[in-house]
């Protein structure tokens, strides 16, 4: 069975118990999250979090990208969000590349230069993290009064360690 339809029928489980549409659209917690795709980090788990909780935004290296950057100004400027936590995790795929790495193989299998696109890659996690964090805090678009701050999940131990960034 494909993927998408196992996806389906979970969704049809899920849909048949659901209560929970009378969830306000501000999260009931003022927090968002910006963390990784990887599959085995799961943030409703590992935080603890229930539908209508959190705004939880996730890119490829939990990176602080302009997209990523776009929704947290919209979770604080206009759903009230004055917590953002930056969750990046130990063996990350964005460590195993470079931006020559991946611009080569998409030359190679599609004809056209992806050179204009900065992938992100990091050679490591935490300084990749706390440039994430001065990147949001620096922007003017967010609230001076948010607090930002960095984690690292251990995707060993499911553990946050806490990253201090000046």
């Amino acid at each position: 069975m494909p993927s998408t339809e196992k996806l389906l029928e979970a969704n049809e489980r899920f849909a048949a118990s659901f209560d929970r549409g009378d969830a306000r659209l501000p999260p009931s917690m003022p927090v968002a999250v910006l963390t990784c795709i990887d599959a085995r980090l799961h943030p409703v788990s590992f935080l603890g979090l229930e539908i209508g909780d959190a705004h939880v935004v996730r890119n490829a290296g939990g990176r602080a990208t302009d997209d990523a950057l776009r929704s947290l100004i919209i979770s604080s400027q206009l759903l009230g969000t004055r917590e953002f936590m930056v969750i990046h995790h130990t063996d990350c795929g964005m460590l195993t590349f470079t931006n020559e790495d991946i611009w080569s193989k998409l030359q190679t299998e599609t004809g056209t230069s992806a050179e204009a696109i900065d992938f992100l890659p990091f050679s490591d996690v935490e300084e990749s993290l706390k440039e994430d964090v001065r990147t949001i805090r620096a922007n003017p678009f967010l609230p001076k009064d948010v607090e930002v701050t960095g984690w690292v999940h251990d995707v060993q131990t499911g553990r946050l360690r806490e990253v201090t960034v000046t």
